[in-house]
């Protein structure tokens, strides 16, 4: 089936919106319909720069431009789900930035908005399109290192102290969980499934009340374990480990994965490159593609069932920090 052309809006004009926009070049079958900002001028600055045919100076405007076919939310997730559900309600296919709303409440709203709509929804968790990605679990799915046990990834960087600042206000729904965690429990996911049987975590709560860094361990059937940590607070390898009865596989970066390297006892180590030259996001732009074209309400790499089991998995871990938003 051939795909048709998708003109897309982007909602909102921060860095990850760049980035996407960016990435829009590199994809197939797309066009930059539209941008809708909360000001006309930052709209027309970021149409200007990306080369968008259409600059909005609010977000209502662009969900209501007849001619855009899907859009991309690319706001602070606090506003995900009124942004996601103004989208829907205009009749949009939409793919969402993670994560895809603060607690799995949310999540459940929308997706049930979506589905009664008969509407496209997805969560924007660009690294399963990444080529490294696909091909770990092509080496996993094919037994080349047995029975996989141990998982261990991590994310983490040095950020500025700005308690006004989106990561540690409560009141933006700041936090390493959130901001960066939902890379590492979702590679846990990915590898051994959504429903761990005991899940064991800590974090340093800062003096503005948000997790700053995290540990997390969660035990699934047969022994296997998951070992993830976050943090903005210190600098993380960012690196992941997947370990198995007959071998390991290691990715550098792995939330944006252009590399994994397969190691086997007595075999010479495998090392699978991706020579890209988009940042990996037009993969996940091209699903959406594909998904339009087929008929698809949501994508099977990425079910909006298992981002709902993921987010009530963070639930549970932000329960047992105790750790609650204000507007929760």
């Amino acid at each position: 089936m051939d795909e048709r052309v998708i003109k897309w809006g982007i909602l909102g004009t921060g860095g990850i919106a760049s980035a996407f926009a960016r990435d829009l070049n590199f994809a197939k079958n797309t066009e930059k319909a539209a941008v809708g900002s909360r000001t006309k001028e930052s709209a027309a600055k970021f149409a200007e720069e990306h080369d968008v045919s259409r600059a909005y100076g609010s977000y209502e405007e662009l969900v209501q431009d007849p001619d855009v076919d899907a859009i991309y939310i690319a706001t602070p997730h606090p506003f995900h789900k009124e942004n996601v559900l103004a989208c829907l309600r205009a009749g949009k296919a939409v793919l969402c930035e993670k994560p895809f709303t603060i607690n799995s409440g949310e999540l459940e709203e929308i997706i049930q908005f979506a589905r009664d709509q008969k509407l496209f929804l997805m969560e924007a968790m660009w690294t399963k399109f990444l080529p490294p990605i696909v091909k770990v679990k092509e080496w996993i799915d094919n037994g080349e290192i047995g029975e996989v046990l141990l998982v261990k990834a991590e994310f983490g960087f040095r950020a500025s102290w700005d308690p006004d600042g989106r990561l540690f206000n409560p009141a933006l729904g700041g936090g390493a969980l959130l901001d960066v965690g939902i890379y590492p429990v979702t590679f846990a996911s990915m590898i051994f499934g959504t429903n761990p049987e005991k899940i064991l975590s800590t974090a340093h709560i800062g003096e503005t009340g948000v997790d700053e860094q995290f540990s997390i361990i969660m035990s699934y059937p047969s022994g296997k374990t998951a070992a993830l940590n976050g943090s903005f607070r210190v600098g993380l390898t960012d690196e992941a480990y997947i370990h198995g009865t007959e071998g390991s596989i290691r990715i550098p970066a792995f939330f944006r994965a252009t590399s994994a390297t397969l190691f086997k006892e007595g075999v010479e180590a495998e090392t699978f490159y991706d020579d890209r030259k988009s940042a990996g996001y037009a993969l996940e732009i091209e699903e959406v593609g594909r998904c339009l074209s087929q008929g698809l309400l949501e994508s099977p790499v990425v079910p909006l069932d298992e981002s709902l089991k993921i987010m009530r998995l963070m639930d549970e871990i932000r329960g047992q920090w105790g750790l609650k938003y204000p507007f929760e």
